[in-house]
């Protein structure tokens, strides 16, 4: 799969994934063991942004509630824990098909509004699952929730364990490989092709007798279904889940990615997400103000450096 991507990608984007893969090889000779830990929340993040790019930079379709559905993958993996279900056979699923039951629920009323009316209804929806979080006292309000233990894949003779760090970082690492070769085919296909159309001239595809919302919400199902395994992870990442990672602040954070990286481009999102935490972790060591740096140099990226990073570092052809 890798070495598929690998010739239709520029030297940047591989250089970015083998950086990912032999990181557990070259922390340890770095001498920064917790380089490990950082590129794995990078790598989630990631998998979080290329699906929220399905929608915004492919589908022209500004959701500022994405967050919600990391969090929904998150609270179902931290509730089955707490309730002693561990089995990630039985945890996975149904994270994943609750993700994408919520996002075709809020998707389907959504994309009856354009424009900032459908904004403002995204963030509306994910505010009220927040609030949701916010009021479970049974597991934990805004304290959040333990997990208690990260889940095994248990079916018969097959039991694989991913509490080892390094084995649940590769896994991670392999999923995000997954998704970004699945969204590439995706856009690259007929589906693709329709959803690029309604974002340039949906009046005109509806004219000829495509019908753009039934592709529309299949899109923003598939981009929440891809946000929840993201929030899968994570929960299983940091073994712990608030309602914090679903508030708004961290959908727009999910955005500044997409739009560091590049809108509309499959690479883009991963190159976005990495260079966001890694600025914020190198300028919030220098000072708590550091949102104060960061925006200007997001505007600067906006302004003058056309397609992202993407673009600078040499456009892939998705």
């Amino acid at each position: 799969m890798l070495r598929l991507m690998e010739k239709a990608t520029p030297s940047s984007t591989v250089i970015l994934l083998l950086l990912f893969a032999l990181m557990p090889f070259l922390a340890p000779i770095l001498g920064e063991a917790f380089y490990v830990d950082v590129f794995a929340r990078i790598m989630i993040w990631s998998i979080a942004a290329v699906g929220l790019n399905l929608i915004l930079g492919y589908g022209g379709m500004v959701s500022f509630g994405h967050a919600a559905y990391i969090g929904i993958g998150g609270y179902t993996i931290a509730i089955f824990s707490f309730h002693e279900i561990n089995n990630g056979f039985i945890q996975w699923p149904v994270a994943l098909a609750i993700s994408g039951a919520v996002a075709l629920l809020f998707g389907a009323l959504s994309l009856r509004t354009k424009g900032v009316y459908f904004i403002m209804i995204t963030l509306a929806f994910a505010q009220m699952i927040y609030f949701l979080g916010v009021s479970a006292d049974k597991y934990g309000s805004n304290d959040g929730l333990n997990v208690w233990h990260r889940s095994h894949f248990k079916l018969g003779n097959v039991n694989f364990k991913i509490d080892d760090n390094i084995t649940f970082y590769y896994v991670i690492f392999f999923l995000l490989l997954l998704v970004i070769y699945f969204t590439r085919r995706l856009v690259n296909s007929r589906f693709g092709m329709v959803l690029k159309g309604s974002r340039s001239n949906e009046v005109r595809l509806n004219t000829v007798g495509i019908r753009t919302y039934s592709y529309r919400l299949t899109a923003f199902v598939i981009s929440g279904v891809i946000c929840g395994l993201a929030g899968v992870l994570q929960a299983n990442f940091e073994k712990f889940v608030s309602p914090d990672m679903m508030d708004w602040p961290r959908s727009g954070e999910l955005m500044f990615m997409v739009i560091m990286g590049g809108l509309g481009t499959v690479f883009g999102p991963v190159m976005g997400a990495t260079a966001y935490l890694v600025l914020s972790e190198i300028l919030s060591s220098f000072t708590i103000h550091w949102h104060l740096i960061f925006g200007p140099l997001l505007i600067i990226l906006v302004l003058y450096g056309r397609g992202g990073l993407s673009g600078l570092f040499g456009k892939s052809n998705d």
